[in-house]
């Protein structure tokens, strides 16, 4: 059974950074191509970021360019989401997938809140 558990999450001020990881189970994690999305209240879901099996290429949205950094360490089974720069807009629930930016599944897990605000 695919298991995908996300943490660290919070509250946390404008300009302020967290660090998002995501413990993952069930399948061969070295072989899937991982993204973040992210769901804010009363949208739908959002692709944010996505990394190659060996973590070699990574894409990310216009909106989070040069403030996100997405990285995996396949040894840990673990999938990470540096987030610099916060702004109110990224207020969301943010979840990790398998798949790339153009296919990744829905999400299974519970997310981890994310809420900007001074």
């Amino acid at each position: 059974e695919v298991q995908l558990v996300e943490s660290g999450g919070g509250l946390v001020q404008p300009g302020g950074s967290l660090r998002l990881s995501c413990v993952a189970s069930g399948f061969t994690f070295s072989s899937a191509a991982m993204s973040w999305v992210r769901q804010a209240p009363g949208k739908g879901l959002e692709w944010v970021s996505s990394i190659s099996r060996r973590g070699s290429s990574t894409s990310y949205v216009y909106s989070v360019k040069g403030r996100f950094t997405i990285s995996r360490d396949n040894a840990k089974n673990t999938l990470y989401l540096q987030m610099n720069s916060l702004k109110p807009e990224d207020t969301a629930v943010y979840y990790c997938t398998k798949g790339d930016d153009s296919n990744w599944d829905s999400p299974l897990g519970q997310g981890t809140q994310v809420t900007v605000s001074s």
